[in-house]
């Protein structure tokens, strides 16, 4: 006879009535935790859409599209549309995320802190939603505009930790490279922030306003600031390759250089897609694909930070014991001594 759910039970943490009567396999887990990852890249592509072909306030109002209607209309157009599919995806990023935490939180044993993590992103969805509100009440300005594109980058790197901490065990980190090493990967880290920080001016006092009406534009000069973002650029590239070339000397782990090496080759097509909007006068397509290359490049430094160090790997479900190694994962790499 098939058990009657207990619905009071469901109604008061249907999280934990779940994690109760269900234990995912390691690979949904991680396949879990990349989803909420690749929907929090994809729906800031799907904002700068929403900038590049003036939707902004294609719904101009908020919580309703209009003052009269919660959804788009005809009368609205395209950019209507566009405005109002962007908040829809804002839903399916929340399931997303949901699926994430309930795979974390169903997974046995109980890894509390990756549940901590899980469960930020989606704070971090709501805050973001409500800053969106925001900016179209303010009618876009620029400030509100950057603010919501860096809370957007704090939700990516959120997501992208949480993937990697999916994939790796709960052990107390273990370098596997010297202090020097790591700190040129923080330094880059850093560069790498300011990099994001400087670019969301780029776009605040660019051409690219998000709306066909007069929006206001941040007060510096769009060229010194494209040139100031140039040079960070040049900066990353630069620590990427001088981190690769000490890993190398040090003989360090596989796993890092690849990481770097990763790193580095995504910094190069970034580099020629930044250069060559800049000299066409930048067209939509290509700050579109700068703007998703603008999130690779930080997904891929996280991933080379991370990969510094070793946590074991994830433990098999029902014990407390590490899972074998999948054929696709390298296997715990000894500590480097080195510089």
């Amino acid at each position: 006879m098939v058990p009657v759910p207990n619905l009071l039970e469901f109604a008061r943490n249907p999280v934990a009535y779940v994690a109760r009567r269900w234990t995912p396999a390691q690979r949904t887990v991680e396949r879990a935790t990349l989803t909420a990852l690749v929907l929090s890249v994809l729906i800031v592509v799907t904002g700068g859409v929403v900038r590049l072909t003036g939707s902004g306030l294609g719904c101009d109002t908020w919580p309703k599209c209009s003052g009269d209607s919660l959804v788009a209309t005809p009368e609205m157009g395209l950019h209507g549309a566009i405005e109002f599919g962007n908040r829809l995806l804002t839903y399916v990023l929340c399931a997303a995320v949901g699926w994430a935490i309930v795979a974390v939180r169903s997974a046995k044993p109980r890894r509390r802190g990756l549940s901590r993590l899980a469960w930020s992103q989606f704070w971090l969805v709501v805050a973001n939603g409500l800053l969106g509100g925001v900016t179209v009440l303010l009618r876009l300005n620029p400030y509100t505009v950057a603010a919501h594109f860096l809370l957007a980058s704090v939700l990516i790197t959120v997501t992208t930790v949480t993937w990697l901490r999916a994939r790796e065990g709960d052990d107390v980190p273990r370098p596997l490279a010297g202090a020097r090493i790591r700190q040129l990967a923080a330094a880059l880290t850093a560069v790498s922030v300011v990099l994001i920080v400087v670019g969301t001016m780029v776009t605040g006092a660019g051409p690219h306003a998000g709306d066909s009406s007069d929006v206001p534009r941040m007060g510096v000069d769009w060229e010194t600031t494209a040139r100031v973002h140039a040079l960070l650029a040049w900066a990353v590239v630069a620590l990427t390759v001088l981190l690769w070339l000490a890993l190398r000397a040090v003989d360090a782990p596989r796993r890092p250089l690849v990481r770097t090496r990763d790193l580095f080759l995504v910094l190069l097509a970034q580099g020629v897609i930044g250069y060559v909007q800049y000299f066409t006068e930048l067209p939509e397509v290509l700050v579109a694909a700068h703007l998703l290359g603008s999130c690779l490049v930080w997904v891929a430094t996280l991933r080379v930070l991370l990969s510094l160090r070793e946590r074991g790997l994830p433990p098999v479900a029902g014990t407390g014991a590490a899972a074998a190694a999948p054929a696709d994962r390298p296997a715990p790499a000894p500590a480097v001594s080195g510089p």
